[in-house]
């Protein structure tokens, strides 16, 4: 508990004056409005997501040096880097938190502007340059907004994953029919998953979960607290609308999250969370995602 206190300090969720050894209903409470604000499902239970994620958020830029480095950094500071070059014009990827290779790129290429050493890293000397430039651009848009409004950044051709545990996987893949451009992960974790569609030629990643808890089903686009994915949200609301069609199917709903499946996938991605279904209402179902994925993604022969 002490060390959930302090985390929850460092997101100023919990007040300085107050010590906590119990973990009560006000604690309950506190999780759960991080878990809103980090796009995390609000369970009130601090499981490992929402761990790691308390962790990342006592990061402030400035405190360390930044980098590309293996595992990718992750924190607050780099998702306040992320939106900084953002606004400047450089393109750092995602505003999602993770220093990969997209962000040293854009980080080495404001250096160069800057006349500094361009080697990727958040130095003393970027970081004052960044602070002096920042004064005067804190309320420009994103150029990752810009260009996904430009058009610049449309889906992409290429393979298509299906992961999860949920009769949807083999149906839909059955369903888009035998091709080397469908990948069945099966018994893979989301981090597996995401490495895999992270080193392929993925232009979508469908992930599935059966929870009987769930009522219907619930669609699941990229969306941190910064951003989110103007592709994902267009996919996943043209599913909504072909499953809306469907003749006594259930209720459908669209949510932005930060899922692990959606924050660490480079591509578009949604995430399925269904109830239990019929095996009458199954086959439309699969129907209308065959439908929908076959206008959004060109697959290569």
């Amino acid at each position: 508990m002490r060390e959930l206190n302090e985390r929850l300090r460092a997101f100023t969720l919990r007040p300085t004056n107050v010590a906590n050894d119990v973990f009560d209903a006000a604690t309950v409470a506190l999780v759960e409005a991080f878990q809103r604000s980090r796009g995390l499902p609000l369970t009130g239970v601090v499981d490992a997501t929402t761990w790691e994620r308390l962790g990342e958020a006592r990061w402030q830029l400035g405190a360390r040096l930044l980098y590309l480095t293996r595992p990718y950094l992750r924190g607050d500071d780099v998702a306040e880097l992320q939106v900084l070059l953002a606004q400047l014009g450089f393109n750092p990827g995602r505003i999602d938190g993770i220093f990969g290779p997209q962000l040293d790129s854009a980080l080495s290429e404001f250096q160069r502007n800057c006349a500094l050493d361009s080697d990727g890293a958040l130095t003393q000397a970027t970081l004052q340059e960044l602070t002096r430039v920042r004064r005067t651009n804190a309320n420009r848009s994103l150029v990752n907004d810009a260009r996904d409004l430009a058009g610049f950044n449309p889906l992409a051709t290429g393979s298509i994953v299906l992961c999860g545990e949920s009769p949807f996987v083999p149906a839909l893949a059955l369903s888009l029919g035998d091709s080397p451009a469908i990948h069945v992960l099966k018994g893979t974790s989301h981090e597996e998953s995401s490495d895999f569609a992270n080193s392929h030629n993925v232009a979508l990643v469908l992930s599935f979960q059966a929870r009987p808890e769930v009522d219907g089903i619930h669609l699941h686009y990229w969306a941190g607290y910064h951003a989110h994915s103007r592709r994902g949200e267009f996919v996943a609301s043209a599913f909504a609308s072909a499953l809306a069609l469907v003749s006594d199917g259930p209720r459908v709903e669209v949510t932005g999250m930060a899922l692990p499946i959606l924050r660490e996938t480079q591509m578009t991605t949604v995430h399925v969370e269904h109830g239990d279904l019929s095996e009458q209402v199954l086959h439309p179902i699969i129907t209308a995602l065959e439908g929908v994925v076959e206008q959004v993604i060109h697959r290569p022969g």
